[in-house]
């Protein structure tokens, strides 16, 4: 079946569940077919209308998933509603899990030595030694990126979970990923730090009212405020402005 993939901006979004997401995953792994992956929340929607290669990088991916829940407002506001958000720390969690039952590889890049070595522990600890075929750090020159690919494809894993910031992420994934070929692959952001315990995520109730961004900026003020309030800001517009088109094509 056909995923309906609508279309907010110039950015796609596939109307993917939690549970439809997974099984896409599931079956690309043990087909050992490639599908790249990515998630969208609104400071990506902006920055993807003024970064060529962010926004190509996008829309060359296999699946591409609502990660925020400002993206779902958006899109039943613009008529074109999204079954639910599917976060991506969420999804990688769901996924780690099943590699650890259906003994699927994975790979970690991301982050520092020390939360990397936490996350690695913690889920040797839960799944066992098996699970985890490689790992490095974030930390690496431009000129090193091929190399860090090769590493990647010659660990034979199945899932590759890439915490790096945005776009650098993306963009070494688009770039990449005919190296690296490992059967699925993401960008999860600042998922590393979550697991590791370095970071707390909000509670349950604020991530259904959209305010997750919200207690990230509590955590850290003074390096989040002019982001969040710039991109925010700015995806309303961006948002209002793709409905009053829509407006204007219906009366016409």
């Amino acid at each position: 079946m056909e995923t309906k993939r609508i279309n907010i901006c110039g950015i796609p979004i596939d109307a993917l569940t939690m549970q439809q997401t997974l099984d896409k995953i599931d079956i690309s792994v043990r087909e050992k077919r490639p599908l790249h992956h990515v998630v969208v929340n609104a400071a990506k929607f902006v920055n993807a209308q003024k970064d060529i290669k962010l926004k190509e990088s996008i829309i060359n991916c296999d699946i591409i998933n609502a990660d925020g829940q400002a993206i779902v407002w958006a899109s039943n506001f613009l008529n074109q509603p999204l079954p639910e958000r599917v976060a991506g720390i969420d999804l990688m969690t769901a996924l780690v899990d099943m590699a650890g039952k259906k003994g699927y590889k994975v790979y970690l890049l991301g982050a520092s030595n020390q939360v990397i070595g936490r996350v690695v522990d913690l889920y040797t600890q839960k799944y066992g030694a098996d699970l985890i075929a490689g790992y490095r750090n974030g930390y690496f020159y431009k000129e090193e990126e091929r190399q860090v690919a090769q590493n990647i494809a010659d660990s034979n894993a199945d899932m590759l979970f890439v915490a790096i910031s945005s776009p650098k992420k993306e963009i070494f994934l688009d770039t990449y990923k005919d190296i690296v070929k490992t059967p699925f692959i993401m960008g999860v952001g600042g998922s590393f730090d979550v697991i590791s315990g370095l970071v707390k995520r909000a509670p349950g109730w604020m991530q259904k009212m959209g305010m997750e961004w919200f207690y990230r900026f509590l955590q850290e003020p003074k390096r989040m405020w002019k982001r969040y309030l710039y991109t925010n800001s700015r995806f309303i517009y961006l948002v209002f402005k793709e409905k009053l088109k829509q407006s204007a094509k219906s009366h016409r």
